[in-house]
């Protein structure tokens, strides 16, 4: 397996406007769509290249805005509607600027890419399934609210209730940016729904998170170190079931890593997922082999595993989420549970920022 990497960077917005025309010039070219998946990879880069000069040039349209609004202000200083109005679009230009400020934090090579994520319940078996689908729904609900594609490409689902583990893509500029913060442990402590006597259980769930590795990303698996099988997708049932072999699962031989997919109508189609998934894996083993390195050279080296506890979610006897790397909490729980996780993951980019 060989990997090579290129960067930029983010607010470059010249270099990103030459390159939206460059492409949509390739866009109107002959045989622009003879390969299908280049071709939807090509347009993929140009909306999230026209989606960051947009979010820079935002701020500055508004605050001009704002200028003019600000001398109407200034002309009629009774007017109330007026006055409201200033006061909602300032709040509007304080947003975008700590967006921008929250998107320049993320200068890594990958932290621009789709994200995949994947959710794996720990011991403990319906208590943590059941957690593990809470956190899938949170991650959802994250997507919907931020302007996210997601889709599930594989799940598991438990004998009783919940999920013993999923795999989704998360389509969406910085959405690997964003999401990596949430690589690691997530523990759970409420009073079971399962249980009939209602006492207080802890759960686990362990959250892996890659980027999805560009086209420029050149990652070389030979066929002597892959193993493919396939099965029947599992699902609820109904007319639209697959009753064919045609889920796909691969094994890289060398690392074990194994990547699945079953959402696809077709074995071609899952098999080209399933590849996309395991190119990402072996994308961020590489890049966590190369940090250990750098920060072995350096002597000062930090925790990459992400088999350790970063967050807990108390449900019961009080209610609080709090992150342990960055000791950043909220108490209103359920909001968080909902997908509103933007301050723990300003907190730990600013955590990281300050380390690196």
């Amino acid at each position: 397996m060989s990997v090579s990497l290129s960067s930029g960077g983010i607010f470059d917005i010249d270099k990103q406007t030459t390159r939206i025309d460059e492409l949509d010039g390739l866009s109107q070219s002959d045989g622009f769509w003879d390969d299908p998946d280049a071709a939807r990879t090509k347009l993929q880069e140009r909306a999230r290249l026209v989606q960051s000069v947009e979010s820079y040039q935002k701020p500055w349209q508004r605050a001009e805005d704002l200028g003019v609004l600000c001398e109407l202000g200034d002309e009629n200083p009774d007017d109330s509607d007026t006055q409201e109005e200033i006061q909602d679009e300032f709040k509007l230009l304080k947003q975008e600027l700590e967006q921008l400020e929250f998107q320049r934090m993320m200068s890594g090579t990958e932290d621009r890419n789709n994200a995949i994520l994947s959710i794996n319940a720990g011991a403990g078996g319906t208590e943590s399934q059941d957690w593990a689908e809470m956190l899938l729904r949170m991650y959802l609900r994250y997507c919907e609210k931020n302007g996210y594609k997601a889709a599930i490409l594989d799940q598991l689902t438990g004998e009783e209730a919940g999920i013993k583990s999923v795999t989704i893509t998360i389509e969406g500029n910085f959405a690997y940016g964003y999401l990596k913060a949430e690589a690691g442990v997530h523990r759970l402590v409420r009073i079971s729904p399962f249980d009939a006597q209602s006492r207080r259980h802890t759960s686990f769930a362990s959250v892996y998170v890659y980027p999805e590795v560009d086209d420029d990303i050149n990652i070389e698996i030979a066929d002597k170190d892959l193993r493919v099988d396939t099965y029947r997708a599992s699902g609820a049932g109904g007319q639209h079931v697959n009753r064919t072999d045609s889920a796909v699962r691969l094994t890289h031989i060398p690392t074990g890593i194994v990547a699945s997919c079953q959402n696809e109508r077709s074995q071609h189609k899952n098999r080209a997922t399933a590849m996309k998934v395991l190119r990402a894996r072996l994308y961020e083993l590489e890049l966590q082999k190369k940090k250990e390195i750098q920060a072995e050279l350096e002597s000062e080296k930090k925790s990459i595993d992400f088999g350790s506890q970063i967050r807990s979610y108390v449900l019961h006897p009080y209610r609080m989420v709090k992150d342990h790397r960055t000791n950043h909490e909220m108490g209103n729980a359920d909001s968080v549970l909902d997908g509103n996780l933007d301050s723990f993951l300003r907190a730990f980019l600013l955590s990281d920022q300050n380390t690196t």
